[in-house]
């Protein structure tokens, strides 16, 4: 396949090209692939691997995305390690080096995304400094495989030289631009005067400093920031709006994810394994309402796992003292809602993120109550040459599912062409939207889970339908 993908690849290494006054540049040979972190770089793998000429494009001066730490959307602290452990997060075919501990940095991951880019040669296919600013279909929008407009503005100051905008027509587009970068903010009554901000802002323990923190939300990121803020602030303070299972990262020395896998790949039921997680837990934590917590009102993985080993010791110390959901504002003084209230210097916002696709009408996402109702969360029921990579949430590492999702973009690509039987049957599934991929779990009512997958029984639907286009 090298012969039809090096032709094109020279074109997309001398950057961006200039058409007809008014006409889109030329680009049908080829997909565009919208950002160059986890997902957008599997992406460009798989298709290049299966001969699908791409190109991409990301808005930073570098690989990594949510993982390039510093830049402006990056919202991963100084701190930041994995919470999956890492046989659970890398992708399929590129293992993490063997010295890396079994929760990387966000230094080590970003050092991963680089060389995974290296050895996949996939450095000449990344535009850097580019922003994707608008994606269309062309003419009839009941097509279902269109071309596509995409307009990307280059930066000022890139290696390109000056800023300019440009349309370029794609033969189709794959949406790798996460999902974890447009804060979503509670709306509380009141007036709060002291400062704010989101999780995503926060990057140094510097800006707890000799403060009254409340951190509002129980996120991983929430559950990090507090504990990192019992150690720096003169006060801390968590707001949840329910108890949650805080999960240690080690059981028995092993990471906690990889025996949960253990009894995955043995096909413990789940009632068998929310037994044995409930004995990790209280053998591991134990019950934090002793210290003011409130206790889980549902059962063990139906929210999305908290994994922390430090919150509930500093919980138990009373270095972070819990507190219930926000009533309101009062000017610096919170009121929550046991009418309790505390002043506060500073509000943390780990309240999560929306799903945007600021480039794309949303009709064209079939769009849903808040999210995008895609088959396999991955594809589009009308389009055949539209994706989503990424668009999921799941109990455990993410960048090996993008992977699979990768693949199976790839093999349906080809499919279209060359085997246009198993094309049509594929397109008959896809058709359905969203299926339920919580492997049984009831998940409770939170815009959080609106994408939240298990990991296991979502993993193996994807090899499935590999396997069906293979």
């Amino acid at each position: 396949m090298a012969d039809v993908l090096e032709p094109v690849m020279a074109q997309a290494q001398s950057g961006l090209s200039s058409g007809a006054a008014g006409e889109p540049v030329d680009c049908t040979d080829r997909y565009c692939i919208v950002g160059a972190g986890s997902s957008g770089l599997t992406a460009a793998k798989n298709l290049k691997q299966q001969g699908i000429v791409c190109e991409v494009f990301e808005r930073e001066d570098g690989v990594g995305g949510n993982w390039y730490y510093g830049k402006p959307n990056s919202s991963v602290y100084r701190s930041t390690h994995l919470i999956s452990s890492r046989p659970l997060t890398e992708y399929t075919d590129f293992p993490m080096p063997a010295d890396y501990p079994d929760y990387p940095s966000h230094e080590q991951v970003l050092a991963y995304f680089q060389a995974y880019a290296r050895q996949f040669d996939l450095y000449p296919l990344i535009t850097f400094n580019t922003s994707v600013e608008h994606v269309a279909p062309v003419g009839d929008p009941a097509q279902a495989t269109p071309l596509w407009d995409v307009t990307i503005r280059r930066a000022q100051g890139s290696e390109h030289g000056e800023a300019m905008s440009e349309t370029r027509r794609y033969r189709g587009v794959i949406l790798a631009n996460g999902h974890n970068w447009c804060p979503k903010y509670p709306d509380y009554p009141g007036t709060f005067t002291g400062q704010t901000l989101h999780s995503s802002d926060y990057k140094t323990p510097d800006a707890l400093e000799g403060k009254r923190v409340l951190v509002i939300g129980a996120g991983n990121s929430g559950c990090d920031i507090a504990a990192e803020s019992a150690t720096h602030a003169k006060k801390t303070f968590l707001s949840t709006r329910r108890g949650y299972y805080y999960m240690p990262k080690f059981f028995f020395g092993r990471p906690v994810d990889q025996v949960g896998e253990r009894l995955l790949d043995l096909g413990v039921p789940l009632g068998m394994r929310r037994m044995i997680g409930k004995l990790t837990y209280s053998l591991a934590v134990g019950d934090l309402s002793r210290y003011g917590a409130p206790r889980p009102d549902h059962k063990l993985f139906e929210t999305h796992p908290i994994v922390n080993n430090q919150l509930p010791y500093y919980i138990s110390h009373g270095d972070v003292i819990p507190r219930p959901d926000v009533r309101e504002f009062a000017g610096d003084t919170v009121v929550f809602a046991d009418g309790g209230s505390e002043p506060i210097d500073l509000i943390i916002y780990a309240t999560g993120f929306r799903i945007v696709f600021p480039f794309l009408d949303a009709g064209l996402l079939n769009w849903r109550s808040g999210y995008p109702s895609l088959y396999v969360n991955v594809f589009s029921p009308q389009y055949d040459n539209l994706f989503v990579v990424g668009l999921i949430q799941p109990d455990s590492g993410q960048w090996g599912l993008e992977d699979w999702q990768s693949q199976l973009i790839a093999r349906f690509v080809v499919a279209q062409q060359r085997h246009p039987a198993k094309a049509a049957r594929f397109r008959a599934m896809k058709q359905r939207g969203q299926e339920n991929y919580s492997g049984g779990v009831k998940y409770k009512e939170s815009t959080r889970h609106y994408v939240e997958v298990e990991h296991h029984s979502y993993r193996n639907r994807l090899r499935r339908l590999v396997a069906r286009l293979a």
